[in-house]
């Protein structure tokens, strides 16, 4: 086994020369955020949608553009509204008087890289246009499929706090994202260092394109052969099977726990920490990868009862005592 793990180390480091290159770029306009840009590639390199949650300033947005800059890929950008439909994000058919016949105008959606700003500031009708998109890879317009181009990722923002003309986005489309991120404050040091850089009318700093789609996609293809041992697979099944029995494992969390993570999030955790392992430049996967990337994979996929919020309770201390309780192999 030691010669097979040889091998995927040696592939995932030729294979992943690009990820220092990457987070340069990326570190010439996004100040700090490590824990952003790190779980952005990280998304990107597990093929899975990425939520990001925060007040407004944070460089969520900005992230995303300049990411899309240094990948050289197609970008779009959705503003969700409330009088959105359906057709403004996959697009439509539109008829011809003169010959008689429908043609496909295709919409935003047909890109690399979605950008859904402010995603629940729109209705349940266009949050289900996204469902197709998000899990099949492809869009159904009229009578006609037509699958996205690879690497497609939706990257989409929210304001916590609860505004009017806020709609919360349903439980099926939550599911969906990979991971959702909290965003926070930068640090003191780090405020200072985006006043330097940011506080001009002009000439803010710009990046250049330093990876191809083939490699990211390249990328992907070693990621599905870095190893897990089997222990290791059985901590990932018995974290998320803690979330919906805790009793079976004697954490004391049931009465909290309304809906536990579905069969989905195994398999979110599992590849998020192989891309964790992946920007590490390892070819296995070890517990704390899974202890570092649960919280994000985990957070939005655990609703919690009355009583947990009567008590102050949010999905994030219930997960994190799970992960505090569970043996880890």
């Amino acid at each position: 086994m030691s010669v097979n793990i040889a091998a995927i180390q040696s592939a995932v480091q030729e294979a992943g020369a690009f990820v220092r290159p990457l987070f340069q770029e990326l570190g010439k306009v996004i100040v700090g955020q490590t824990y952003l840009t790190e779980r952005l590639v990280m998304g990107l390199l597990a093929n899975g949608h990425v939520l990001l949650e925060g007040v407004p300033g944070l460089a969520k947005t900005l992230a995303v553009k300049t990411l899309a800059q240094c990948l050289q890929v197609k970008f779009s950008r959705l503003q969700f509204t409330p009088d959105m439909l359906p057709a403004d994000v996959i697009g439509t058919q539109i008829y011809n008087p003169h010959t008689g016949t429908f043609s496909t105008r295709k919409g935003p959606i047909f890109a690399h890289l979605v950008l859904a700003d402010e995603i629940n500031r729109a209705p349940a009708k266009v949050q289900s246009a996204l469902l197709e998109a998000m899990q099949e890879r492809q869009v159904t317009i009229g009578d006609q499929s037509f699958r996205l181009e690879e690497p497609f990722l939706v990257l989409a923002t929210q304001n916590p706090i609860e505004q009017e003309g806020t709609y919360p986005l349903p439980e099926a489309q939550v599911d969906r994202f990979m991971m959702k991120l909290r965003i926070g404050y930068p640090s003191r040091a780090e405020e200072r260092q985006i006043l330097d850089l940011m506080a001009r009318t002009s000439g803010l700093p710009q990046v250049r394109p330093v990876v191809e789609p083939e490699q990211i996609l390249r990328a992907r293809e070693v990621l599905n052969d870095i190893y897990v041992d089997d222990k290791v697979k059985d901590y990932i099944v018995d974290v998320v099977c803690a979330t919906r029995n805790p009793e079976e494992y004697k954490i004391p969390v049931r009465e909290y726990i309304q809906l536990g993570a579905s069969p989905r999030a195994t398999i979110s955790l599992t590849l998020a920490a192989k891309a964790h392992a992946f920007l590490r430049g390892r070819g296995y996967v070890t517990p704390q990868d899974v202890k570092t990337v649960g919280m994000d994979v985990l957070r939005h996929r655990v609703m919690i009862t009355y009583e947990a919020e009567a008590e102050e309770k949010t999905p994030e201390t219930i997960i994190q005592k799970i992960f505090d309780e569970l043996p880890v192999p």
